[in-house]
C-alpha cells in the first residue's frame, strides 16, 4: 500500500516526463528552426522561459493576460445568455428546431475566423469585433449541450410536473433547467477551449493589448525569446481555464449522485 506521499509522487512522475519530453522535442526543433544561431538561441527552451520569467517581474505581461480574460468572460456570459435559451427552445419546440435547426448547424460549421473582414467592417476597430468573434464561436457548444440536455430529459419528470398543474415557466425553471445542466457544463466547458483557441487570432484585429496582440508584437519586433515566452502563456491559461471548467462540471456531476 502507498502512503498519501507516494502516491502524489506517482501522480506526478507521468505528468513530469511528459513535459521533461516536450522540453527536449522544443529544444531539437529550436536547433533546426533556422540557419542563424541567434534565431536559434532566441527559439531555444531556456531562452523562452528566461523572458517569461522577466516578462512576469517586469508587469509587462500581466495587463496582456488581464485583457485575454476580460474578453474571454464577457464572451461566454454572452454565449450562456444566448445559447442556453436558444437550446432550450431548440429541445423543447420541434417546430422551431425544425425551421431553425438547419441553419444553426449551417452557421456552426462557418469558421468564426472567416467573420473578421464582416466584423471589422460592421463593428470597427477594437473590443466589439473581438468580443464578436468570441461570441460567435463559444456559443454553438452551449447551444447544442443545452438541446441535448432537454432531449436527454426522462419524460416522467415533464408528466410529473404536467399533472401538478405547473406552468411553462415552471417547468422550465424547476425541472428542465436543473435536469440538463450537467450537459450545459460540458457545453461551457467545450466553448472555453474552442473560444480560447479563437482569442488569439481575434485580439490581432487592431486592439493595444491582449495575448494575440502581444504574440503579433513580438513577431513584428522579432523579440522570439519572448513570442516563445507569450505562447507558454498561452498554454498554461488555457489549460488552466479547461481545468476550471473540467472541476465544476465534475462536481455537479457528482453532487447529482446518490450517496
Amino acid at each position: 500500500m502507498m502512503d498519501g506521499g507516494q502516491r502524489w509522487a506517482a501522480r506526478l512522475a507521468w505528468p513530469l516526463l511528459g513535459m521533461a519530453i516536450t522540453l527536449a522535442l522544443w529544444a531539437l526543433a529550436a536547433r533546426h528552426i533556422s540557419d542563424v544561431e541567434a534565431i536559434r538561441a532566441a527559439f531555444a527552451p531556456q531562452a523562452g522561459l528566461k523572458a517569461l520569467v522577466q516578462l512576469l517581474g517586469s508587469g509587462e505581461l500581466w495587463p496582456h493576460i488581464r485583457m485575454s480574460l476580460e474578453r474571454m468572460a464577457i464572451a461566454l456570459a454572452l454565449a450562456l445568455a444566448i445559447g442556453v435559451p436558444l437550446g432550450l427552445c431548440l429541445g423543447l419546440s420541434p417546430l422551431f428546431a425544425r425551421i431553425c435547426g438547419p441553419t444553426f448547424q449551417f452557421l456552426r460549421m462557418v469558421s468564426p475566423l472567416s467573420w473578421m473582414p464582416l466584423a471589422v467592417m460592421a463593428l470597427g476597430v477594437g473590443e466589439a469585433p473581438v468580443i464578436f468573434l468570441l461570441g460567435f464561436a463559444t456559443v454553438w457548444p452551449i447551444m447544442l449541450n443545452t438541446a441535448a440536455g432537454v432531449a436527454a430529459l426522462d419524460p416522467a419528470w415533464m408528466r410529473l410536473a404536467h399533472s401538478l398543474s405547473a406552468t411553462r415557466w415552471e417547468t422550465i425553471a424547476r425541472v428542465v433547467l436543473p435536469g440538463c445542466t450537467s450537459h450545459i457544463l460540458t457545453g461551457f466547458r467545450l466553448a472555453v477551449g474552442i473560444g480560447w483557441i479563437v482569442l488569439v487570432p481575434a485580439e490581432m484585429l487592431g486592439v493595444s493589448s491582449g495575448m494575440g496582440y502581444f504574440v503579433l508584437d513580438t513577431r513584428d519586433r522579432l523579440a522570439y525569446d519572448e513570442l516563445m515566452a507569450g505562447i507558454v502563456v498561452i498554454g498554461c491559461l488555457g489549460f488552466v481555464l479547461d481545468w476550471l471548467a473540467r472541476t465544476v462540471s465534475s462536481r455537479w456531476t457528482q453532487r447529482g449522485k446518490p450517496g
